[in-house]
């Protein structure tokens, strides 16, 4: 959790300021933006198939501690890149380590954990990442304002990566078979079939988040009039994440997974409209505190449903599917939601938000819903 917690924070530290500096620093344009921040999710989507695939047939611990060396370094060339093209490149590049990473580290934990706790701890797991999420972009904010440096916020990402690969050093997992590869490969080696409809409905989730934390600062500047009230925004995205625990564990606990998902994505709903409808300081906190309890709730929800419906030996896979989908729609949302805003506004980038997210509900109630009951393999949980 602690190495899960730093990998995110030194990420999403960056996430929200990426769009001022690369405005301020390189003059790029709003649809060059979201070029350039889609790169880093395009390269991560490359990779996550092929991680699920190591992690399952490769020493685990050995794919865990190179993936998260590759991760830190890469924030070094942030402070090195002088020009708009070298810092693409490395933004690009840097998507690769992160896919990776983050399939092994979590693989890694469902591994550590006892099988009769394991869908109550995914669920805390996931809270380091959620938090992660919510606290870094406060903190980054915070120091920017303060600071007004760019530099300083890539050495503090660069220093965080690093102590989490220290802490994942520490790690002691216990010797597993490996996946015998002699067979010949599938798909289903890459990305877990059986899990799709659990996947595609995750990108309609990511895609909200995506046009969320990249564009939530210069919105609330140029269209709310808020300048200094994006950090308190994520700040209470965290506490919403951290009573999404207190009031969910117990549905974790019992095992009532698309209960504890649709609690999540309806409130999550509610967030989201509310942000858009209601353009001022009402809103934009309270949406703020919603949309933090809905992912509180749906994350863990949707990664125990895909782990549950995946066989024993499948599980770097499973991870690496609803991470996929997720980026997926990370990765859209960052590039529509600056192609919107630079063509119409961005109060139309948060209006297309908001009828992705329903439409992401609606397909669970209609359909996903259904499609795990039909392949959930652990008869504990419903």
């Amino acid at each position: 959790m602690a190495a899960n917690f730093a990998l995110f924070f030194a990420f999403y530290i960056l996430t929200p300021l990426l769009p001022l500096y690369l405005s301020e620093h390189f003059g790029a344009t709003k649809d060059v933006i979201g070029l350039v921040l889609s790169g880093y999710t395009a390269t991560t989507l490359l990779f996550r198939p092929f991680s699920g695939y190591f992690v399952d047939s490769f020493p685990r611990k050995t794919v865990l501690m190179v993936c998260f060396m590759a991760f830190s370094i890469f924030f070094a060339g942030y402070l090195a890149a002088s020009t708009l093209l070298l810092f693409t490149v490395v933004r690009t590049l840097h998507g690769g380590p992160f896919g990776a990473l983050t399939v092994a580290n979590s693989t890694v934990a469902i591994d550590v954990l006892p099988s009769s706790r394991r869908t109550e701890g995914i669920g805390y797991y996931g809270l380091s990442n959620n938090l992660a999420m919510a606290l870094a972009p406060t903190v980054g904010i915070f120091i920017y304002r303060w600071t007004h440096s760019f530099e300083l916020l890539f050495w503090i990402a660069l220093i965080v990566a690093t102590g989490g690969m220290v802490v994942d050093a520490t790690v002691k997992i216990p010797t597993k078979e490996l996946v015998c590869n002699k067979s010949k490969l599938s798909l289903d080696r890459f990305f877990l079939l059986r899990g799709w409809l659990l996947g595609a409905n995750m990108v309609a989730f990511g895609f909200c988040f995506g046009v969320l934390s990249n564009y939530l600062a210069i919105y609330s500047q140029e269209v709310m009039g808020i300048t200094s009230g994006t950090g308190t925004y994520f700040m209470l995205c965290s506490i919403g994440l951290i009573l999404s625990r207190l009031q969910g564990a117990k549905s974790l606990r019992r095992g009532r997974l698309t209960h504890h998902a649709a609690q999540g994505m309806v409130i999550s709903l509610v967030g989201y409209v509310l942000f858009i409808l209601l353009p001022n300081a009402v809103g934009y906190y309270a949406s703020a505190l919603l949309i933090g309890l809905g992912n509180g709730h749906m994350w863990p929800a949707f990664q125990n449903m895909t782990i549950c419906v995946a066989k024993s030996n499948q599980r770097g896979t499973a991870n690496s599917t609803i991470l996929i989908s997720w980026d997926i729609g990370m990765g859209l949302g960052i590039l529509l939601g600056g192609v919107v805003a630079e063509h119409a506004s961005y109060a139309a980038a948060f209006w297309m938000v908001a009828a992705v997210n329903a439409l992401g509900v609606l397909t669970f109630f209609l359909s996903t819903r259904r499609f795990f009951k039909e392949r959930n393999l652990d008869a504990s949980v419903y």
